[in-house]
């Protein structure tokens, strides 16, 4: 693709976005939208065409004027859920922090990394760190591992046999490794890593799901191998799935 045509579909882009604002503001017709936007009316058709096989603008009546379509509400909806998780999860992390003396996160999945949305330090907490917004591996993380875990098998597969990087050691890299463990972890109900990502750093995550019982995200305790053992692990694993449950519930979910 040459830089010509990349740029135009930038353009392309950014002149969509602004159908979408105008119409946000109220109803629109072709003419009324181009002139807004100081290009022709064919322009304007033609991406109104496209935004409307979207679902995101609808035409009232036949040839009649533009109104915002019912597909914005998905994606308006899919991020006030986002919204709504950070703001619901934050004092849950908080919680089990200072329970537990560690750091809490919670991470979704974004475009085949997980990236955390919320944070919450304990008082033994060795790290000043801060993980919000950072996007991290789905292979090397008890974050990542859950999220993959409980992707629809082709999606889950896809993602495991791309290149995998070693960031330690102990980072597992073997598309049939992995995906054999995510198993484990779909049928336990959690993940762990041992210095998978940084030497000395032990971690353990749990599953949180949405109001349909999907898994929406991750919540995950970390801290030094020395203090979050494997036996440590083990013995946190059921309050932090309690908590789980309960951040679940407030987004929707109840188990049956």
């Amino acid at each position: 693709m040459s830089n010509s045509d990349s740029a135009a579909q930038v353009q392309s882009v950014d002149r969509a976005i602004s159908v979408l604002e105008l119409l946000a503001q109220g109803e629109a017709g072709i003419t009324e939208i181009a002139g807004e936007l100081g290009v022709h009316k064919s322009t304007v058709s033609r991406l109104v065409s496209v935004l409307e096989s979207r679902g995101l603008v609808e035409q009232l009546g036949e040839r009649g004027k533009y109104a915002i379509g019912f597909g914005v509400v998905r994606l308006a909806g899919a991020a006030t859920g986002r919204m709504d998780l950070t703001k619901l999860g934050q004092p849950v992390c908080q919680t089990l922090a200072d329970s537990f003396g560690e750091t809490v996160n919670i991470a979704v999945h974004d475009a085949g990394v997980a990236i955390n949305i919320t944070q919450a330090r304990g008082s033994a907490a060795v790290s000043a760190v801060n993980w919000i917004g950072q996007r991290t591996p789905l292979h090397a993380t008890s974050s990542g591992k859950i999220l993959l875990a409980y992707l629809p098998p082709d999606e889950r597969r896809r993602l495991a046999s791309l290149p995998l990087d070693a960031y330690t050691e102990n980072t597992v890299v073997e598309a049939s490794r992995l995906l054999s463990e995510l198993e484990e972890v779909a049928s336990q109900g959690y993940a762990a890593c041992f210095e998978e990502l940084e030497l000395g750093l032990h971690a353990v995550a749990v599953p949180v799901r949405g109001h349909r019982g999907e898994v929406v995200a991750a919540m995950s305790a970390s801290g030094p191998s020395y203090r979050l053992s494997r036996e440590r692990v083990d013995q946190i694993v059921s309050t932090m799935s309690s908590a789980a449950a309960d951040l679940s519930a407030q987004l929707g979910y109840f188990a049956g």
